[in-house]
C-alpha cells in the first residue's frame, strides 16, 4: 500500500543495495511474491505499525513474479498505474532484506491465471484511496484479485476490515488525517481491505528465505 505521489522516491534507478536481495539458491517461479520493506516515510510507518507481518518482519510493499525470456519482472501496482516492473529496479527501492513466498503445491493450479490476471491489468490507475472494487489497485490489493479470480471467483487471500488508527489509542495517525483530507473523502476505517503483511502470513504459501 503506497501513495502514488512518492513515485520519484520510490522508483529510483540505482545500484543494488546486496542486503536486498534474493538467495543465490532460490530460482524464482512464475507466481511467486516478493515481499519489501520501503522506507516511505511516515506513511509506511502507519501502515506497518497496524499489521502483522511473516516473522514480525514489517512489509508495506509486494509485487508478483513474471518471468519473460531471461528476464525477471514484478507485476505491480505503484506510483501511478499497475506496471511491470525489472527486478533490478523492483530491488534497489530498499536496504532491508526482501521475502519470498511460494504458493503451496497443492494450490499450484491458480498461479498460472494469477499472473495472467495481473498481466491483463497492466495500466490500471494506482488506488490512492484504499477502497476495494474502485476500478483501481494498490500493491495487495491487485494481488488478491488475481488469486481470487484464478481460484474461479473465491477468496485465496482474505480481506479484513482495515484501520488507520494507532494502535491503544482509538485515534487516527495525523498523516492518514492529513491523507485523506486532501483527497476529500472519509477516512475508510473498517472497510475491507488487504496488507502485504496479512499476504506474508497466509497458510496458503511458503516463505522460501524466512
Amino acid at each position: 500500500m503506497l501513495k502514488s505521489t512518492l513515485t520519484a522516491i520510490l522508483l529510483p534507478v540505482c545500484i543494488l543495495n546486496a542486503a536486498a536481495q534474493i538467495p543465490a539458491d532460490i530460482k524464482l517461479k512464475n507466481g511467486d511474491l516478493i515481499f519489501q520493506d520501503l522506507d516511505c516515510g511516515p506513511l509506511c510507518d502507519a501502515i506497518e505499525e497496524v499489521t502483522s507481518s511473516y516473522g514480525n518482519r514489517h512489509f508495506s510493499h509486494l509485487g508478483l513474479v513474471y518471468l519473460r525470456g531471461d528476464s525477471t519482472f514484478l507485476l505491480e501496482a505503484i506510483g501511478k498505474a499497475v506496471q511491470l516492473t525489472p527486478l533490478p529496479v523492483f530491488s534497489a527501492r530498499t536496504k532491508h532484506p526482501m521475502l519470498v513466498g511460494r504458493v503451496k503445491k497443492q494450490y499450484e493450479p491458480v498461479v498460472k491465471n494469477a499472473v495472467d490476471f495481473a498481466l491483463s491489468q497492466l495500466g490500471v490507475p494506482y488506488d490512492d484511496e484504499f477502497l476495494y472494487k474502485n476500478g483501481k489497485y494498490y500493491c495487495s490489493e491487485l494481488i488478491y484479485d488475481a488469486f481470487k479470480t484464478s481460484n474461479g471467483g473465491n477468496d485465496f487471500f482474505v480481506l479484513q476490515p482495515m484501520t488507520f488508527k494507532k494502535p491503544g489509542s482509538g485515534k487516527f495517525f495525523p498523516v492518514w488525517i492529513s491523507y485523506y483530507k486532501n483527497l476529500g473523502i472519509p477516512i475508510p476505517e473498517a472497510k475491507p481491505g488487504i496488507n502485504p503483511g496479512g499476504i506474508s502470513t497466509s497458510q496458503k504459501i511458503d516463505i522460501l528465505n524466512p
